[in-house]
């Protein structure tokens, strides 16, 4: 008898114990977060990315020689603008915490970027742009897998147009060589 007791008495102590590696679950004791850690992880890179690309954006919108790369930046600042707000709002559905801005590496490409001029930068930003889109592309595919629907349902939702940009930015890379 008292071992059923001792086992009924230790069942729910290893059953909080246990959701603590969890923050969805977590999030019933203590509103830590109410997404998995992939998706927690998604939303905050998301969130990085679509600042990094709207911060480059403005930069190139300005330095920006050729007219494809103008345009190219000017569409990035509206849709990653329209992104980041969609962003903003799953992040604080979910209980995410975190920066809405570049991180420090991210930002050490902007500076960079913003040192150039004429063709140099906008081969540069292109670059950047190509590469940072295709880091998105897997991001947003691994987020469609998540399992919290309003994470899947984002990253579904966002993912056509980042395939977009990757190809447009791919094309006027291609022709500034």
């Amino acid at each position: 008898m008292k071992k059923i007791t001792l086992v009924t008495m230790l069942f729910p102590v290893l059953v909080l114990v246990q959701s603590c590696d969890d923050p969805l679950t977590a999030n019933k004791y203590n509103n830590e977060t109410a997404v998995d850690t992939p998706g927690h992880d998604f939303i905050k890179e998301a969130i990085e990315g679509s600042s990094t690309e709207i911060k480059a954006s403005e930069v190139a919108e300005s330095k920006a020689t050729n007219p494809r790369v103008r345009a190219f930046a000017k569409m990035m600042v509206t849709d990653h603008t329209a992104a980041l707000e969609k962003l903003k709002k799953l992040k604080a559905k979910e209980l995410v915490k975190g920066p809405d801005q570049p991180d420090q590496q991210d930002q050490k490409m902007i500076d960079s970027l913003s040192a150039l001029s004429g063709d140099q930068f906008d081969k540069a930003y292109m670059q950047a742009m190509v590469t940072g889109h295709e880091k998105a592309v897997d991001l947003f595919k691994e987020g469609e897998e998540d399992r919290t629907n309003a994470v899947q349902t984002c990253a579904r939702d966002l993912l056509p147009k980042i395939k977009d940009h990757l190809h447009s930015g791919k094309s006027i890379l291609a022709s500034l060589k």
